[in-house]
């Protein structure tokens, strides 16, 4: 039947058009983390930071704080 070929298949060209462009955005991703190097990847806080801040919140008290901060330097 004539006609039936027609615009059945621009769904799939444009599915194809946000897979290359989420698979571009992928790569560049994988490129930037790349160049970061480990140690932008690695940076993390210290425990005894983490500690630190937790006291400050006041979500620990100075008794605990200490105690904590004991137990981490052994």
């Amino acid at each position: 039947m004539p006609g039936w070929d027609g615009y059945g298949h621009m769904g799939w060209m444009a599915l194809w058009w946000v897979v290359g462009l989420a698979l571009l955005v992928a790569l560049v991703w994988v490129i930037a983390r790349a160049a970061a190097g480990p140690g932008e990847r690695a940076r993390g806080e210290s425990p005894e930071e983490i500690l630190k801040q937790r006291y400050a919140r006041g979500e620990i008290d100075r008794e605990t704080y200490e105690q904590m901060l004991r137990d981490l330097r052994r």
